[in-house]
């Protein structure tokens, strides 16, 4: 049978682990002092009866001939009594497929996510059960009490459980009702206290920080008027932070507000940081806003150039179909560029609308800016609006020299520049002038490979490398047997790092096989991925034997297929996949998805350089993973020190975050290590060791010591094929 809302809640408390993931204690609200000493999870201890009434009531065999879930329901109490968890989730959705409105299920289904810790799994099934029946004041409690403990969108489910609690103290039976009264009170009355306070200390002070704190307490106490109040003087005193403005839209959206919620849902969905943008837009209606609503967005934030720009190419569209005057669009470039001088994209676009109507007086002050920035692709566009020759090479049109030795020249000069698409018109007007100039040939490899048009650039480099000349052929050898790996049709990559910890006393070892499967056209590339995470501690009999926290790891082989893109952009790869990771220790099957984004960039001299110098490496990855309770972590690696040709000593500064606030995905490290690789090794053997000092960020629910020494040893290595 399926464990009750008593289990869960005294799990949670102990701090146990529960199918994989470690619980915390979850925060309370306190009561105040004349309050009796009653807390939440008292209160939802009173529920263990209920649950269980309800539960044995579930599992009572359905009749077959009436319901259509029936077959589904049996394999689900079937899967429920051998404690498969996950084949009893399975047959609980299909039955709820084959009949949506049967609650039972859907409760049977709400217990079943709360005993393996799926508790918003969970608070989604008592939700849709409530809609289905209002008067089960049994299930609406227990959503009322998952809501509470949401971490998502924590004010919005704050609010709407107060508002259960509320309903049932009013409406409910005799023992709901006295289970509600004292959640609600518990609730409810720091929510007026809090309200209280914060409205005399703006009194004296009127501080973003007050007004935040308000807004979110009047919200979660449906005081809305006062929320929408405090969150606009918030927005106010700091328009830089989007997240106030979908706060406030979401407010006035729950006041039926629609125009003033659009227009600050709008504004906060364009610019700014991008988890708010995607959740303001999930607020949004589905349809494209009309022009009205930009402008009601851009009186609330008339800063917000992205909003000013997509308004002034939708002008510039309906304009081109006789639904707005082209005057319209010329007004918002312009309150661009005179608010934004550095937008140089808005003054080009400004200056081709004033070029298309002659008014070259007004278009020249702002294409010369243009010319003059730091953006050449967007400046030759310019140039060649304006029948104008690339500005460095003018000068030498005027030479006498041979047109193979003049292209030359015009190539070097634009290569020095940073001109490559100038360079490459020259470069091709020297290897038509001397088709077996190898050294042109491997100037347009170059070209074309910073140009990132690896395919085309490997050509080149596959030509270059037959040079009777030794150092290009060897140098384009090189760069070729470099770019190859990336261009074939199907890759595969193979990597490891084990590693020795100290402070764990153990062995860690990671490693993928991934084969990647790249097809033209396309901006990403399919693959198939094999994971191993494993340790020896678990695997190993001895003093130091036993579990070790999740994150460490998943003693598990994931088997995946997924997606990611086919060339960085700025640096960045994304990623991401689905499959399914099998335990070698439990050899249980469990579904796995994790995706993310990755950025790199070093200087410096390398390891294995000829010279010796300065070298800096800093590595950044968000990972969203799926195993860890639905988590996104982030992950910065910085390293900084000297190259002495074999050796690297250098100083490590390490951050970890997470999305949840969870104390082992919340640290800092640093301190000294040293890295070598010899000639005699393969090319991506590397061996490190490093010493580091760490200090967690979030020490609630932590069973260990805010601080920690760590000795590391360990290799990479990586084969590509």
């Amino acid at each position: 049978m399926v464990g009750s809302r008593r289990t869960f809640t005294q799990n949670l408390a102990a701090g146990v682990k529960i199918s994989g993931a470690t619980k915390f204690p979850l925060r309370r609200i306190p009561p105040s002092p004349t309050t009796p000493l009653v807390t939440m999870r008292d209160l939802s201890k009173r529920l263990a009866l209920l649950a269980f009434v309800a539960l044995v009531c579930a599992a009572a065999p359905p009749d077959p001939a009436a319901s259509p879930d029936y077959a589904a329901l049996t394999r689900a109490y079937d899967a429920l009594r051998t404690k498969d968890y996950d084949r009893a989730i399975a047959a609980f959705l299909e039955a709820i497929k084959a009949a949506p409105a049967h609650t039972a299920t859907r409760k049977d289904l709400a217990y079943t996510y709360l005993k393996i810790g799926e508790a918003d799994a969970a608070r989604d099934q008592f939700g849709e059960a409530m809609k289905i029946n209002p008067a089960d004041f049994h299930v609406a409690l227990e959503y009322a009490f998952l809501c509470f403990e949401s971490r998502d969108d924590a004010i919005a489910y704050k609010a709407a459980a107060r508002r259960i609690f509320n309903r049932i103290r009013e409406s409910g039976d005799a023992v709901a009702r006295a289970t509600a009264e004292q959640a609600f009170h518990n609730i409810d009355e720091p929510l007026r206290t809090g309200i209280e306070r914060w409205t005399q200390a703006l009194a004296t002070n009127d501080s973003l920080s007050a007004h935040e704190e308000l807004a979110s307490l009047a919200e979660q106490r449906d005081e809305l008027e006062l929320a929408a109040e405090h969150y606009l003087k918030a927005w106010h005193l700091l328009p830089d932070r989007k997240s106030l403005l979908l706060d406030l839209g979401r407010v006035r959206k729950n006041l039926n507000q629609l125009d003033e919620a659009n227009a600050a849902l709008l504004a906060a969905s364009r610019g700014g940081e991008p988890r708010v943008a995607e959740r303001a837009r999930e607020l949004l209606p589905e349809r494209y806003p009309f022009v009205y609503e930009f402008r009601r967005a851009l009186a609330l934030d008339p800063k917000n150039t992205e909003l000013h720009r997509e308004l002034a190419y939708l002008l510039m569209r309906m304009a081109e179909k006789g639904e707005a005057r082209p005057i319209e669009a010329e007004d918002e470039f312009r309150t661009i560029t005179e608010t934004n001088p550095d937008d140089l994209l808005s003054a080009a676009q400004l200056g081709f609308l004033y070029l298309s109507r002659k008014d070259t007086l007004r278009a020249m002050p702002l294409l010369q800016r243009v010319l003059a920035g730091t953006d050449e692709e967007l400046a030759s566009h310019v140039r060649i609006a304006l029948h104008m020759p690339p500005k460095v090479y003018a000068s030498a049109l005027h030479s006498n020299s041979e047109p193979g030795t003049e292209a030359r020249v015009m190539a070097e000069k634009s290569l020095k520049a940073g001109y490559l698409k100038d360079a490459l018109k020259y470069l091709k007007l020297a290897h038509d002038a001397d088709p077996v100039d190898f050294s042109v040939m491997l100037k347009m490899a170059w070209a074309y490979n910073m140009l990132r048009e690896d395919g085309v650039a490997l050509r080149w480099f596959a030509l270059a490398r037959k040079s009777p000349d030794a150092a290009i052929s060897e140098e384009a050898e090189k760069a070729w047997k470099t770019l190859r790996p990336a261009q074939a049709r199907i890759r595969t990559t193979v990597w490891m790092f084990p590693f020795y910890s100290s402070r764990w006393k153990d062995v860690f070892s990671y490693g993928q096989i991934k084969t990647e499967f790249r097809l033209d056209g396309l901006p990403f590339r399919p693959y198939l991925s094999t994971r191993f995470v494993g340790d020896l501690r678990r695997t190993t009999p001895g003093p130091y034997a036993g579990a070790l926290p999740q994150n460490l790891s998943e003693s598990s082989f994931i088997l995946a297929a997924g997606i990611a893109s086919a060339k960085p952009w700025h640096g960045i790869t994304e990623w991401g996949e689905a499959g399914s990771a099998i335990g070698y220790l439990n050899h249980r099957m469990l579904p796995d998805y994790r995706g993310g984004a990755s950025w790199s960039r070093s200087r410096g001299k390398g390891i294995g350089s000829e010279t010796p110098g300065f070298f800096y490496e800093t590595t950044a990855d968000g990972v969203f993973v799926s195993r860890f309770d639905n988590d996104f972590l982030a992950y910065s690696q910085n390293r900084a020190g000297w190259t002495l040709a074999p050796i690297q000593i250098l100083w490590n500064a390490n951050i970890t975050t997470d999305v949840k606030h969870q104390y082992w995905a919340n640290f800092v490290e640093m301190g000294p290590g040293i890295r070598f690789h010899m000639a005699q090794m393969p090319p991506s053997l590397l061996f490190s060791f490093s010493y580091l000092r760490g200090v967690y960020l979030i020490n609630a629910g932590n069973p260990r010591r805010p601080n920690f020494f760590d000795f590391r040893a360990g290799l990479w290595y990586a084969l590509t094929r």
